[in-house]
């Protein structure tokens, strides 16, 4: 069994995921084949994570907000769905296929189930109704061509039907049904969330039929085979990794993962006497990349890649995470996080090293701030899920 050492796993993270510099000639869709998906939970996490891996070594710089909407909005090269442990993702719109059927084809059939039930019990009707205001609202998006949830409404007056939610609780009230019937036509794969109203921070949506992103729309694949194929992209990026990394980050049972990896056939490798998988065919050794730092946002992919995070994270956790698992803004040097990063109310850029990095790699981290506070300007960035170093810098 092949030794993979924690250096090896970093050098492995910095140049799969661009960290390293290697990605200043890349582009949004690269970014996000980098690491399967880019979170998106905090739009603005698209944006910035999209930005730390295409670099600004090269002539061009890293990519801009304009480049990034255009990938989205234009060319149509990547696609925001719910995939993996029912969260928001962008994920180049070739990929799409294999997230629906491998996950978002089962959330869809639970939140269905539950929004049923939340509807019998508001006494509006029972899943066939429901059904008929999905088909509904379908249909009026379909000769709209685009539109927002307010403009669905009005053509299909029962989306403004009203469920009362978390009775006698302090953060309980009524809510109407639009967004749980725009949730299932997306996780059905029959409508995408299109360019937001605002800027690109923004979490208000417009929609799209499914075919103005995928001709012919969303395709459909088996699911045996698309879990299978998911599995070896997320090998491919982040292994080595172990199989409790692989269940929390596919949100999958033990089964579905056992099988999944039974039609991949994956190499063990020791991690410091823990079994690890790779591919059969990457087990060559990973050749040290230069010296790098990285300022990533909120909820990156990177680091939240695996569910095992201490050869990256060392003893930093309490700080940069909250209390749900949700990381906040990192400081990466080499393939480890060293330190977090915030804006101050006027836009600085500002951050602390958590830990003695050598006066070089200080300096780039210094000049790297001054980088990331120029691309953002005059945006002001808050994440969604604050961290209490993040707090604590961003004051």
């Amino acid at each position: 069994m092949r030794s993979i050492s924690v250096e090896e796993r970093r050098a492995r993270l910095g140049r799969r995921h661009r960290l390293d510099g290697t990605g200043s000639s890349a582009g949004p869709v690269e970014a996000a084949e980098a690491v399967v998906a880019l979170h998106a939970t905090d739009p603005a996490t698209v944006f910035l994570s999209v930005v730390a891996r295409t670099g600004s070594a090269g002539p061009a710089g890293p990519a801009s907000v304009e480049d990034v909407e255009q990938a989205l909005y234009a060319d149509r090269t990547l696609l925001r769905m719910l995939a993996m442990r029912r969260t928001m993702f962008v994920v180049p719109t070739a990929t799409a296929p294999v997230l629906q059927a491998s996950c978002t084809r089962a959330v869809a059939a639970q939140q269905r189930r539950r929004y049923t039930q939340l509807i019998e019990a508001a006494g509006l009707g029972d899943g066939a109704w429901l059904k008929d205001v999905e088909e509904s609202t379908a249909r009026a998006l379909a000769v709209r061509g685009e539109a927002t949830g307010a403009e669905l409404a009005a053509d299909e007056p029962r989306l403004r039907s009203r469920v009362r939610m978390a009775e006698g609780k302090s953060y309980g009230g009524d809510q109407n049904i639009t967004t749980w019937v725009l949730l299932l036509l997306a996780a059905d794969g029959r409508i995408v969330r299109g360019r937001p109203r605002g800027s690109w921070t923004s979490t208000q949506w417009r929609w799209a039929p499914a075919e103005s992103w995928l001709p012919g729309g969303m395709p459909e694949l088996a699911v045996e085979a698309a879990r299978a194929e998911l599995v070896r992209r997320w090998l491919a990026a982040f292994g080595p990794g172990t199989v409790a990394d692989l269940r929390w980050w596919t949100g999958w049972t033990a089964r579905d993962v056992k099988a999944a990896l039974t039609r991949v056939g994956p190499a063990e490798v020791d991690l410091d006497g823990q079994t690890g998988l790779v591919l059969a065919d990457d087990l060559e050794p990973t050749q040290d990349p230069d010296p790098w730092v990285s300022f990533l946002p909120g909820l990156d992919p990177t680091a939240m890649g695996w569910s095992e995070r201490s050869w990256y994270l060392g003893a930093h956790r309490s700080a940069l995470f909250d209390r749900s698992g949700n990381v906040g803004p990192t400081v990466w040097a080499d393939g480890r996080v060293v330190g977090g990063w915030a804006q101050r109310p006027d836009g600085e850029v500002t951050y602390r090293l958590l830990e003695d990095v050598g006066s070089d790699t200080a300096r780039a981290v210094e000049e790297h701030a001054a980088r990331v506070h120029a691309w953002l300007g005059s945006t002001r960035v808050v994440p969604r899920f604050r961290t209490p170093l993040e707090k604590e810098l961003g004051r």
